[in-house]
């Protein structure tokens, strides 16, 4: 202890009078040692410099597949047909009485009017000839609120023939037209008899035409010979509208379409009033059913397409004939059975289903939506819904 406290006493001495700690020596940069070093260090930069700090990678070029867009084919020559005016009414005026014949098919397209529709000013048909399918009128020169005109040469009775659809089977859609008629009985001063000719009324009304993965669905209307696309929208009570539904599959397996649900509105909304559901149940045609029609589903030439042949109406008292039809469609790989929720049914005089399997049709009149297993879609499915319109029914030109 006593020799510590010596040696610090004579440490603090030596620092009070000047000394200072010896320095290590200063070596060059050409000293032997720093030779021996530098190379070392050389080598160990250029193995830095030649090693990238990150590993380069390949450039990723794959990118998610782009839907292919659709090319329309519209027809290359299309003219809309001219309408023919029938020869319908036909007049006799008598010296006391005038007796006016209607064809019951007054628009010349097929479709029969009631005789409930139908009046001669105030008058109803008087009779009804079944064989020949023809309303007569026959009533004195001044009933029926006739009117009488003179001239210097005649005397002119003058009548109107009014009709006024119904709507069709309980639905809310005509297929002919109101039609005002008027009808003229001359009586010359000499007494010599003639009838005039009829004049119809007719409005005119033009219109023009309307995914799931990598799946896409049409609703197209097409031409008579349903090779292209209908470059017009606009029709002719009588005329039949040839919609085809169908799926572009792309990248899938073969798929079949099938059309569940279709409605017909004013606007392209279908929770508006009036509507018209005129396929519906899992594919089932009701229009031949409600209204008579001629509507058909065509027989699948293709498992992608379904056709359908829908005969022309208007909704009741609409005076501008634009519909717009919303359908929904669904698609469902070719190997699945055709079933009562996938099938393709139409009346005519019988149930008919488009692939051949009309046994699947029993439950379109009652419901297709329940009872069992076989009423569930089975496999995959793919669903869309699609509107075509606004579509133009106009009516036909009465002679």
């Amino acid at each position: 202890m006593q020799f510590a406290t010596q040696l610090l006493f004579f440490a603090g001495s030596w620092l009070a009078s000047g000394a200072q700690w010896p320095q290590e020596p200063h070596l060059p940069y050409n000293s032997p040692v720093d030779l021996r070093v530098q190379p070392a260090l050389q080598n160990v930069q250029q193995q830095f410099q030649q090693k990238p700090a990150v590993e380069q990678r390949p450039e990723l070029t794959w990118r998610y597949p782009v839907m292919p867009v659709e090319q329309r084919n519209l027809a290359p020559e299309f003219t809309l047909r001219q309408p023919a005016v029938p020869e319908t009414v036909r007049v006799e005026c008598g010296e006391q009485v005038v007796q006016v014949l209607v064809k019951k098919d007054l628009m010349g397209i097929g479709q029969l009017i009631l005789g409930s529709d139908i009046l001669l000013g105030n008058c109803p048909p008087s009779e009804e000839l079944l064989d020949a399918q023809v309303l007569v009128f026959k009533y004195p020169l001044h009933s029926c609120g006739s009117q009488l005109r003179m001239t210097e040469d005649a005397f002119i009775y003058q009548f109107t023939l009014l009709y006024t659809p119904s709507a069709v089977g309980g639905s809310p859609i005509v297929r002919t037209q109101d039609a005002s008629i008027s009808i003229e009985c001359h009586y010359p001063r000499n007494q010599e008899v003639s009838s005039s000719p009829v004049k119809p009324t007719w409005v005119p009304f033009i219109a023009v035409e309307a995914s799931e993965e990598s799946l896409h669905f049409s609703l197209t209307l097409m031409t008579d010979d349903w090779q292209f696309e209908r470059p017009s929208a606009q029709y002719l009570l009588g005329d039949q509208l040839n919609i085809e539904a169908s799926v572009a599959q792309f990248h899938h397996v073969p798929l079949r379409v099938f059309v569940d649900h279709c409605v017909a509105t004013l606007i392209p909304n279908t929770n508006t009033v009036p509507r018209y559901t005129f396929l519906d149940n899992f594919g089932c045609l009701m229009d031949g059913v409600l209204t008579g029609s001629s509507s058909h589903i065509l027989p699948r030439g293709r498992d992608d397409k379904l056709r359908i042949q829908l005969e022309a109406f208007r909704f009741q008292q609409e005076s501008s004939g634009v519909i717009y039809i919303t359908c929904s469609l669904r698609a469902t790989t070719a190997a699945e059975p055709v079933g009562a929720t996938s099938k393709a049914c139409s009346f005519s005089r019988s149930w008919r289903e488009a692939s051949g399997f009309h046994n699947q049709c029993s439950c379109c009149e009652t419901s297709c939506g329940s009872g069992g297993a076989m009423a569930q879609p089975l496999g995959q499915q793919w669903e869309s819904e699609k509107v075509v319109g606004p579509i133009g029914v106009d009516q036909r030109p009465l002679k």
